[in-house]
């Protein structure tokens, strides 16, 4: 019997066997392009990720038509699993607290995942998981902002708006050249959520004032 290929999913008598192994292929294929975006960012190609996982390119088409399904899947799962930490964080007493180390948690993973950075920038994958997945998190952090502020640890006129900007200039710190992500990001972080903190005699906040 002549050696299988690589990119040949074996053909068995029962179904069972050869569904459990089209999905040891298709998670074997997520994880790859998990860390081949992380490290490569979108421009990176379903090739590439084909070789990172040691599969033909036939095996991954099979699996994703092309590199948007792929990063549809692949994202889709990283923003359920922030969701899952800003729910997480809805469980803590001291929602300023709470907050703050949600995004610290959020952003730790940004730094290490050039995709996930792009996707956050940009914005050019979409899809209805990773739509679902930006709804629960919105949901999740205007609850925390809300509890902030009923509990006077939130600076009046900070609202969840400001979160997504506060993301951004954090984004734009990690993207610096020469810069050492891992420590750098952390210090400006700190710095903001300091601005964030109820003071006495603060001035108001310049801008809309949208806070209810």
């Amino acid at each position: 019997m002549g050696r299988q290929r690589e990119d040949e999913e074996p053909a068995m008598a029962s179904g069972r066997p050869l569904r459990r192994d089209a999905e040891l292929n298709r998670r074997r294929i997520l994880r790859a392009g998990r860390e081949v975006f992380a490290a490569r960012g979108l421009q990176a190609t379903l090739n590439d990720v084909a070789h990172h996982a040691g599969l033909g390119v036939g095996t991954v088409y099979r699996k994703f038509p092309d590199k948007q399904a792929l990063a549809q899947a692949v994202f889709g799962e990283e923003l359920d699993e922030i969701a899952a930490m800003a729910q997480e964080a809805r469980a803590g007493r001291d929602a300023f607290a709470a907050l703050a180390d949600f995004l610290e948690r959020a952003l730790a993973r940004a730094a290490h995942n050039r995709g996930l950075r792009e996707l956050m920038r940009h914005g050019t994958v979409e899809g209805a998981g990773l739509a679902r997945a930006r709804r629960e998190i919105t949901s999740h952090c205007e609850q925390l902002v809300a509890r902030a502020r009923t509990q006077g640890s939130l600076r009046d006129g900070v609202t969840e708006a400001d979160l997504a900007p506060i993301a951004a200039m954090i984004d734009a710190v990690m993207s610096l050249p020469a810069e050492h992500p891992s420590e750098a990001w952390r210090r400006y972080l700190a710095i903001i959520l300091d601005g964030l903190r109820t003071r006495p005699h603060q001035a108001p906040l310049p801008g809309p004032g949208d806070a209810p």
